[in-house]
């Protein structure tokens, strides 16, 4: 009676089987197994066999049968194993690596694989496993038979990645090409959850994933990190990296980043960088740092004196960079401040009133020089979400939100 056929095999139980040929003569033991990505992401195409000083590789169609007792050949022609670029090899380059799970948003270490096996005679990568239970089993394989181990395994819980939200760290941008490895998954996570895995990786992990992803999702995961790691981070990007990524961050959070880098980087990085964001930078790393104009910044929205509501609503429309801000400002000719009024206010107003006939806020400003601690108190008497900031001649020059203002106080500034 024969028994039925396996539905999956680990890495480790892979690891090791014997590779009989046609005849039933042993070739060797199974040393390693590849994929190649831009073939097939899950399928193993390459089985490595060791004996001696020569590897063997073994293409996916040539194997007749996997099971526990050996792999069986369909062909035998076989060629020796020569080192390929474009092959993900499973025990050198993924068992005991760190990867980031991108469904559970974390960095582990992958302690095993699951394939799938089709059709008795191929194998498909379906988890990659990082729990108890493959520690078990690769501790007591070789030790024990593998039909024990799994039935002793099966008390343990599982605790596994399924592949396609595995991804793989790779420093070298040429070989994550030919490797097909993408950030898709970690561009569409939230920016602090990014950010949460970025300060787990080290400088080269952390080097290679900012270089590897979209310049709008790596801004918004560098505004979450701390100074410190922004510094180490931007440091040893390219400089055109570096500079993309902070062109799409907000002026505040770009000129923030680069006050804690070298000050020779940080003119290379405003070099790079196109020239309205450079400008923006630029001015704002002017003021001294500990004031409110290193906290604030220059993108909000602003009308004219004598302005109705539907050319307020027409600014707000206009301004993309205004999305986070609550309030609009009321600006004479010259740019001083005269009001501001809540965006909420507008609501359900007629477009054609002016502003002037709407209750106008209570007029509460910043000067550029003052200090931080002054900022904070600001806020917190007034329970102010944001805070307009004047040059002497009460020019309005940006606005601090409550959001740096926290920033400020989480970091201990």
């Amino acid at each position: 009676m024969h028994e039925p056929l396996l539905s999956h095999l680990y890495l480790t139980e892979l690891i090791g089987l014997v590779v009989y040929d046609l005849r039933g003569r042993r070739l060797g033991k199974i040393q390693d197994a590849a994929l190649l990505p831009l073939v097939d992401p899950a399928r193993v195409d390459r089985f490595l066999v060791g004996g001696g000083w020569t590897w063997l590789s073994i293409r996916h169609d040539q194997v007749e049968s996997i099971s526990l007792d050996g792999i069986r050949l369909r062909d035998e022609v076989l060629l020796p194993y020569h080192a390929g670029e474009y092959m993900l090899r499973l025990v050198r380059d993924l068992l005991d690596q760190q990867i980031i799970d991108a469904q559970g948003r974390k960095v582990v270490r992958v302690t095993d694989v699951t394939f799938q096996i089709r059709e008795g005679r191929a194998l498909w990568v379906l988890e990659v496993d990082i729990g108890i239970r493959s520690v078990f089993r690769r501790l007591f394989q070789g030790v024990l038979p593998p039909k024990w181990i799994r039935k002793l395994q099966k008390k343990i819980s599982v605790n596994s990645i399924p592949w396609e939200y595995s991804n793989i760290l790779e420093p070298d941008p040429q070989r994550r090409l030919r490797l097909n490895i993408t950030t898709t998954l970690l561009e569409k996570m939230h920016p602090a959850d990014l950010a949460d895995i970025v300060e787990e990786l080290g400088p080269e992990d952390r080097g290679a994933l900012f270089e590897a992803m979209d310049a709008e999702a790596a801004a918004g995961a560098l505004s979450e990190l701390e100074p410190d790691i922004q510094a180490s981070i931007l440091e040893n990007l390219e400089t055109a990296t570096a500079a993309h990524i902070l062109e799409e961050m907000a002026p505040d959070e770009a000129a923030a980043a680069l006050s804690e880098v070298e000050e020779e980087t940080s003119a290379e990085i405003l070099h790079e960088m196109d020239a309205a964001p450079m400008t923006e930078v630029r001015e704002l790393l002017d003021y001294e740092d500990g004031t409110a104009g290193r906290l604030m910044t220059t993108e909000y929205t602003a009308v004219l004196s004598g302005s109705t509501v539907g050319d307020a609503v027409a600014a707000i429309g206009r301004d993309e960079a205004a999305d986070g801000l609550n309030t609009i400002f009321i600006v004479d000719p010259e740019g001083r401040l005269d009001g501001v009024i809540p965006l909420g206010r507008l609501l359900g107003k007629p477009y054609a009133m002016t502003l002037a006939e709407l209750e106008i806020e209570r007029l509460i400003e910043a000067p550029v020089s003052m200090p931080e601690d002054e900022v904070m108190e600001l806020f917190d008497k007034y329970n102010l979400l944001s805070l307009p900031v004047v040059d002497e001649e009460k020019v309005l020059q940006g606005v601090i939100m409550a959001h740096e203002v926290i920033s400020s106080l989480r970091q201990g500034r």
